[in-house]
């Protein structure tokens, strides 16, 4: 009787390992909807900045205790808010609504100078600080700050229909697969199993050849292969129990002549006890030294095995710490893309507020002439030459709005674009000169600062059809290499870009006349985590991550060539359409 089914504990381990990895992987979807929707959050709440900050500092400045707190009010209506703290200039609270925490405790009674992220806290709040800059005849000031916060009950909220899909779906599966295993171990396994025991158990000796084992089974699997060696062994059986009764037969005839030679060897034996004596000393000495050699032999290969037992948890271990390198790589390439984009965030902020300062002091001014052309009208001590006077401060300050405002505009435009594509990998459908120029205009923050020349060379109707965010990508690092690396203790560089057609494909030859890089550099440019500048906060992961831009994503070609003092080129090759294999390199 059997005490445990092969099968059943077969399936049980199977389904064992099954349970845990649907577990394991169903626990990290959850974990990674939640952390999604909390930097979605995070991200609504630094948008909200922007929509609300002007109306909050204009009612501070006007002191309007009426208006702050009716736009407090508005902003806890939305959903993710959880509560709203607003302060003045002197850092007492105007308005404060909502969960929230102790703002003084957290920042004391100091305004907050910049955007701060507030990190979760026991009672499940986070939130995001942001300061109040009025701008008047072009001087900023700060009149208080304001601090969102959101809770993770938002945050569930948001993920519980994604948890119990995730949660239905893995139960929904593993009920299939539990179905399937069951039917399958018992028609393949159990059945054929209990079929071959019962035949074997009614085999008896004496009518072998009446007792062969026959599965109603025509596949030739593991048990096929039983059932015949099981009937060759029957067969030998029958064979051997023949050749067993001649040799009984035969037998019978050598006792007969064994009794005639029995007084032979008797005698035999007599003289030869002393000889054998002799040879079982021998025998005996020989023993001894045997499992002397065989305890040696029994030693080693224990020692041995403890050995192969510590090497393979050796192996496991570096297994393990490669994975873990692996993972940390991913993170620190995903957080050096976002750390350029937060560079690209911060030089189009900082050339936005130029104009758009220009802007609100012509307004001002315009609200101040306007002020006296209606005081001198309702004196009627209104001039003829004051109207003309006013009629051309009108003209200029509009056009000086005009003007601002348009660029303003054109920044927001190329670096909305340009942002969506870095945080993106969207196919669409760009024309590469002027998406290329779009690049370079993003990147004016950073090169007005110096006497820089960026030369383009491009086909004005080469339209494309790729993800945008990589050749945005792509040139961002190589340009930012340039300025940084290549163009150091350097007052005017040149940096040369050359795009043409090759049939199917498109070259590019990137070329700078800065510095260079020796040869042993150069054998290294593109590793992870390779940099000359490690003590000035330099990740070294720009040339890699442009490697794998151009060969995973746009499934082409990069290679790069320098001598020190003779600049750097870099050469890009990539096919027009994405679905071809990747290229080979120029020929």
């Amino acid at each position: 009787m059997l005490q445990k089914s092969l099968s059943k504990k077969l399936l049980t381990n199977v389904l064992s390992v099954y349970f845990l990895l649907t577990f394991v992987v169903t626990c990290g979807q959850v974990v990674a909807e939640y952390v999604n929707t909390k930097d979605y959050i995070r991200n609504e709440l630094t948008m909200l900045q922007k929509t609300f900050s002007r109306s909050l500092t204009r009612a501070i400045w006007e002191l309007n205790t009426k208006q702050t707190v009716t736009t407090a009010e508005g902003l806890l209506a939305i959903p993710m808010i959880e509560g709203i703290i607003v302060r003045d200039d002197s850092g007492e609270i105007i308005s404060q609504l909502g969960r929230s925490l102790d703002i003084h405790e957290l920042y004391s009674q100091q305004l907050v100078q910049e955007e701060a992220i507030i990190e979760d806290t026991p009672s499940g709040l986070f939130g995001y600080t942001f300061p109040l800059i009025f701008e008047f005849s072009g001087r900023a000031t700060q009149v208080g700050d304001v601090t969102l916060f959101s809770s993770r009950e938002v945050v569930f909220s948001r993920i519980m229909i994604s948890i119990y899909f995730l949660i239905g779906n893995a139960m929904i599966k593993t009920t299939f697969l539990i179905i399937l295993f069951l039917l399958a171990f018992r028609k393949l396994l159990t059945e054929p199993l209990s079929q071959l025991t019962e035949q074997i158990e009614e085999f008896e000796l004496d009518d072998a050849d009446g007792h062969r084992i026959e599965l109603d089974t025509t596949e030739r699997n593991e048990l096929k292969v039983m059932e015949e060696a099981f009937n060759k062994l029957i067969d030998k059986v029958a064979e051997y129990r023949k050749k067993l009764n001649q040799t009984q037969k035969e037998l019978i005839i050598s006792n007969e002549k064994l009794d005639q030679h029995n007084l032979q060897l008797e005698q035999e034996v007599a003289r030869k006890t002393s000889n054998l004596s002799q040879a079982m000393m021998d025998l005996q000495q020989q023993k001894y030294e045997l499992e002397k050699q065989k305890l040696t032999l029994t030693e080693e290969v224990d020692r041995r095995r403890q050995t192969e037992q510590e090497l393979l948890t050796k192996q496991k271990e570096l297994e393990r710490y490669l994975d873990e390198l692996n993972l940390a790589q991913e993170r620190l390439v995903g957080s050096e893309k976002m750390a350029a984009l937060g560079g690209l965030v911060a030089g189009i902020t900082h050339d936005i507020n130029t104009p758009v300062g220009i802007g609100v002091t012509a307004t001002s001014f315009l609200q101040e002439r306007l002020e006296q052309i209606e005081i001198a009208y309702k004196e009627k001590t209104l001039s003829p030459k004051a109207l003309e006077e006013f009629i051309n401060d009108a003209k200029q300050s509009t056009s000086l709005l005009t003007t601002n405002l348009d660029r303003a505009s054109e920044l927001v435009a190329s670096f909305k674009q340009i942002a969506v594509d870095q945080a993106s990998e969207a196919v669409r459908t760009i024309n590469f000169k002027e998406y290329l120029g779009e690049v370079i205009k993003s990147l004016h923050p950073k090169l007005k600062k110096t006497k820089h020349n960026i030369n383009v060379s491009c086909p004005d109707d080469l339209i494309l059809n790729l993800p945008a965010g990589a050749i945005s990508q792509i040139f961002t690092n190589l340009i930012m290499n340039s300025l940084i690396h290549g163009f150091e203790e350097m007052n005017i560089g040149t940096i040369d870009i050359a795009i043409t057609e090759d049939n199917d494909d498109v070259k590019i030859v990137y070329k700078d006349n800065g510095k260079g890089v020796s040869k042993a550099q150069l054998e290294k440019l593109f590793d992870p985590f390779f940099t000359t500048k490690r003590d000035q906060g330099g990740s070294g992961l720009g040339t890699h991550i442009t490697l794998n831009l151009v060969k995973q994503t746009l499934n082409g070609e990069i290679e790069v060539e320098s001598e020190e003092g003779k600049g750097l080129t870099y050469y890009i090759r990539f096919p027009k359409d994405m679905q071809q294999p990747p290229l080979e390199m120029f020929s």
